[in-house]
């Protein structure tokens, strides 16, 4: 560390990956007052998706991943944590760019824009600092 001032770069990892999943989150809760999102969910549709049992597996599977990220930037070996933190960050940011595909509505566009940038901070401090 360069100064007193400075971040330990795992603490600022992990930091990032908690604020990503934060805006994440809300992105989605905020979705429920739009009444296309709430028809389909009451319909149990996540378009293109009917809502079932494995597809509630597999999201809770995607959001696991970056939620273990935010411990595992802090205790993973630096071999294994540079690696899986540029390799993951880049992926998820791959699906969010996926997600924004059709979309038009405002909020979920900055939030995904957010999303992404958080991402790409994560990814390029992994490969700085790690």
């Amino acid at each position: 560390m360069d100064n007193e001032n400075s971040v330990n770069p795992r603490v600022l990892i992990s930091g990032l990956w908690v604020t990503m999943l934060f805006v994440f989150a809300y992105v989605d809760i905020f979705a429920l007052f739009r009444a296309d999102v709430l028809e389909n969910s009451l319909a149990g549709k996540v378009p293109p998706f009917d809502v079932s049992q494995t597809f509630l597996a597999l999201t809770t599977l995607y959001i696991l991943i970056p939620s273990l990220m935010i411990v595992l930037s802090l205790i993973l070996p630096r071999k294994i944590n540079r690696p899986t933190n540029i390799v993951l960050a880049i992926l998820y940011a791959m699906t969010i760019v996926g997600g924004c595909i059709g979309e038009t509505w405002i909020y979920y566009l900055l939030g995904s824009a957010v999303e992404i940038i958080l991402l790409a901070l994560i990814a390029w401090k992994a490969w700085k600092v790690l």
